[in-house]
């Protein structure tokens, strides 16, 4: 059975590990639930799509507020487990972000894809996204 919920426990944040780390291989498995419990102190969420007690479609995100775009959900990490892409897991978990953006008083949803992630990219303007801005950044 599928279920989409925010990861909550230690063990559902946990849970998430594999298929955030496809995205982000950087991250230390050891080191995971300490960086997300101190994000989520600072407002950062997981989503996560479950099939049978596994996750397999994740995304980390947070709401919050600016000048230019008003209360807005801001979409920190969208990934799909390598084996289960292209079976509609990723787009049940955008609409759900929609829905909990609109719920959350939010008029905007945005993201950063890297110019790399053209698979991402077609995915992002198939659901009727725009892009709307460069992202730029410097390391410190």
């Amino acid at each position: 059975m599928m279920s989409i919920q925010l990861a909550e426990s230690d063990f559902q944040i946990l849970g998430c590990f594999p298929v955030i780390s496809q995205l982000r291989p950087h991250l230390e498995e050891a080191k995971f639930l300490e960086q997300v419990r101190y994000q989520m102190k600072e407002g950062y969420q997981i989503a996560f799509l479950e099939i049978e007690e596994q996750a397999v479609a994740v995304a980390g995100f947070r709401i919050s507020t600016c000048l230019a775009l008003g209360n807005f959900l801001y979409v920190d990490d969208l990934v799909v487990d390598e084996l289960k892409r292209s079976q509609g897991y990723g787009k049940q978990l955008f609409q759900w972000l929609i829905e909990y953006a609109k719920n959350h008083g939010c008029k905007h949803l945005s993201l950063d894809s890297g110019v790399q992630r053209f698979g991402a990219h077609r995915f992002y303007l198939m659901e009727r996204m725009s892009i709307t801005s460069h992202h730029f950044g410097i390391e410190l």
